[in-house]
């Protein structure tokens, strides 16, 4: 019996990605020239590229570039991305920058959890009977709104602050201090709605919560001192191809494991990231090589996705979805905002510079996306709702440099000290060395980690602002 030819993707492919990633690419460049972080170009790539724009003007050429076939294989590569950025995100989130500002971000960041959290509850209930898909609970749905009113993008606020030389201040050293204890909780809060939104009952959510969390201890008490000792020797005893393997290995075993127990991947690939050994050479030059080839080759797939995902022809067909779409962000603005400037003006800041907190608090980013993304795909939320999201995401992400400038304008910006010690820097560098995976300039090298005294005299390592 005969059987008709199976068409080949890999020419289909070939024509995708590099039109992904040269576009995503100018829409970064384009928005930096207006003072925008490169991921706001990123996105609006991803969302012009999918059926709101490309496909709803010219569908002939959207089905061209994008065939069914092609789109697992996009989407595959592009959560390899996801899952390197996630390790990449850990491995610079560095809890050290809590030195000197331990009370106030603990302060300010539980709030602009705990306002969200309450606030999105609020507006979630009454979305419920309009946007909550067949057969998911209240619980499941509320919770979710709730968690994703309340991401601070960790990555692009790190950029956002060094891009405009915010980062050796007193402010930006307790914005990222704040956004680092942000974005633990957030992931934590995340993890127990995967957990819930996977269970089948409450035995089988308690046993999940229980095997994440042996995990999470297992990690950090036996995985993490193995990778130190591990580290110390890496540098004499291993080439450097061989620590690029172990880390990529480690990152997707670890990733394995969360899947498997039921808490989504990425939490893996964020957990092995945390628990690697800072401050080691041979991991940061290895940690740079992976950033430039996945954050600007691979990562602008998961962008172009998640655009796919995104049709604004769902809000224009009903005009109560755009008043949906503005309760949604007013209420992310009013909670993630207010809730992290208020909490910073009790804890004794003054008025620009809790307003400052409060904008870059309410960065959302890519962060955002890759919560929406997991939303998505467990079902507790569909596209509609999704796509109000996105662009909640999209514009609380761009107002945020254009705030700060109006907030700090004419305000002396007073440096923390110089470290004690020359120590060699690290960034996100392409393959050439000379510029960072977002097209900026390349101020530092990568053949170390950076120590950036905070107020206290203590040292917070730097990250090397991803995104």
């Amino acid at each position: 019996m005969a059987t008709s030819a199976i068409r080949d993707p890999l020419p289909d492919i070939l024509i995708a990605l590099p039109v992904v990633i040269l576009a995503c690419k100018a829409g970064a460049q384009l928005v930096r020239r207006v003072g925008q972080p490169p991921v706001v170009g990123e996105m609006l790539v991803g969302i012009l590229l999918g059926p709101s724009l490309l496909g709803w003007v010219w569908p002939d050429a959207a089905a061209w570039l994008f065939p069914a076939s092609v789109l697992p294989y996009l989407g595959v590569l592009g959560n390899l991305g996801l899952l390197a950025f996630m390790f990449l995100v850990g491995l610079e989130l560095d809890l050290g920058s809590l030195r000197g500002h331990s009370k106030t971000a603990v302060a300010v960041s539980q709030a602009s959890i705990a306002v969200p959290l309450l606030l999105g509850s609020l507006l979630a209930l009454g979305m419920y009977g309009s946007f909550a898909p067949d057969g998911v609970e209240r619980l499941q749905f509320v919770m979710f709104i709730a968690v994703s009113m309340s991401i601070t993008a960790f990555p692009v606020l790190a950029r956002i602050l060094t891009d405009r030389g915010l980062y050796r201040t007193r402010v930006g050293a307790l914005a990222m201090a704040c956004a680092a204890v942000d974005d633990v909780t957030a992931w934590c809060l995340l993890a127990v709605v995967v957990a819930l939104a996977q269970s089948s009952s409450p035995f089988e959510a308690v046993t999940t919560a229980v095997a994440a969390i042996a995990f999470t201890l297992a990690m950090y008490y036996v995985v993490r001192p193995v990778l130190a000792r591990w580290a110390a020797r890496a540098e004499r005893a291993y080439t450097e191809s061989v620590v690029l393997i172990v880390l990529f290995s480690g990152l997707c075993l670890s990733a394995l494991a969360t899947d498997e127990i039921g808490v989504h991947a990425l939490f893996g690939a964020f957990l092995f990231g945390v628990v690697t050994p800072r401050g080691s050479r041979v991991i940061e030059r290895q940690a740079a090589r992976l950033r430039a080839f996945t954050v600007p080759v691979l990562l602008p797939l998961f962008f172009v996705t998640t655009g796919l995902k995104t049709d604004m022809s769902l809000l224009a067909s009903d005009p109560r979805q755009w008043l949906w779409a503005a309760a949604v962000l007013a209420v992310a603005v009013l909670a993630k905002w207010g809730g992290a400037a208020s909490s910073a003006r009790v804890a004794g800041q003054n008025w620009r510079d809790a307003l400052s907190i409060g904008a870059l608090m309410n960065c959302r980013g890519l962060t955002e996306l890759v919560v929406l993304n997991i939303g998505l795909s467990l079902g507790v939320i569909g596209p509609d709702l999704f796509t109000i999201l996105v662009l909640m995401a999209l514009l609380t992400t761009a107002v945020t440099s254009p705030a700060l400038s109006l907030i700090r304008r004419g305000a002396p910006e007073e440096e923390l000290p110089e470290p004690a010690a020359d120590v060699p820097a690290t960034d996100a560098t392409d393959a050439d060395g000379g510029v960072d995976a977002t097209g900026a300039a390349n101020p530092v090298d990568v053949s170390g980690p950076t120590e950036l005294v905070d107020a206290s005299g203590g040292s917070a390592r730097r990250p090397a602002a991803i995104r």
